[in-house]
């Protein structure tokens, strides 16, 4: 029997890697672990920086503030008026406050007659009732009064009140002597004698008072009562009876 050859595994013959040139300088410097630089492949660009500006609270403007003083006064004011409202609402449930009334109860002449420079001379005498109809309220009649006697607009006699102090449910009557001088009064008594033939001679006689109310022990600042009373008489002659036909009073009060 022919001797079998036997047959090696041979393996294969690995190929040759070329020779890698040598670095001419080192990639590392002496005496340093690594390089200056570091990895290229590794090297991240630097992280950019923010610019933090400081936070400050912006400051209230001009035409904030005036906003808010205009809205602060606005609030006050409609408290104001809620107050008010709520005082007069107890004033009147409390005190339950009426108007005076007046009426004048006659006249007397003492004057009225043409001087002869045309002027006219007038003295009237008259009486008025002032009634306080309230329960808890006192009228305190003040000083500066002024009360006048006018035929169509013009001025025939002035005069005041007296100064006193009106009760309770309290009637006064008051009498006053008033005195006048109209000049170029030719035209005006004939006037007044067409009035008297027709039987009415219209007559306004106006009031300005200034008073203080008295609610219980509490007296207040002052008023003005201005009271307007419009009246018809027969005739305006001197030393005759003065027969009142009409009169109607209205009071009005100002601060």
């Amino acid at each position: 029997m022919a001797d079998q050859q036997k047959i090696h595994p041979v393996s294969a013959p690995e190929p040759e890697q070329e020779a890698l040139p040598k670095p001419t300088a080192p990639l590392v410097p002496r005496n340093s672990s690594r390089s200056e630089n570091g990895d290229p492949e590794r090297q991240q660009p630097p992280p950019l920086k923010r610019s933090l500006t400081p936070y400050s609270p912006s400051k209230p403007t001009k035409k904030n503030c005036c906003k808010r003083c205009l809205c602060w006064t606005c609030c006050l004011f409609f408290l104001l008026i809620i107050l008010l409202g709520i005082a007069a609402a107890i004033i009147y449930f409390v005190f339950q406050p009426k108007i005076p009334k007046y009426s004048v109860d006659s006249m007397r002449i003492t004057q009225f007659n043409l001087n002869n420079d045309m002027s006219l001379s007038a003295t009237f005498n008259v009486n008025i009732s002032a009634r306080n109809p309230n329960k808890k309220i006192g009228i305190y009649y003040e000083n500066g009064s002024h009360l006048s006697v006018r035929y169509k607009g013009t001025n025939l006699c002035e005069g005041s009140l007296p100064k006193f102090y009106q009760g309770h449910k309290n009637t006064t009557l008051l009498n006053m002597n008033l005195t006048g001088r109209t000049e170029n009064a030719t035209n005006l008594l004939q006037l007044v004698q067409e009035d008297r033939q027709r039987g009415k001679i219209p007559l306004n006689i106006r009031v300005k008072v200034p008073v203080r109310i008295k609610l219980g022990k509490l007296k207040l600042m002052k008023w003005k009562f201005l009271l307007k009373c419009r009246l018809n008489v027969d005739n305006l002659s001197q030393d005759n009876v003065i027969r009142i036909r009409d009169n109607k009073c209205t009071v009005r009060f100002r601060f």
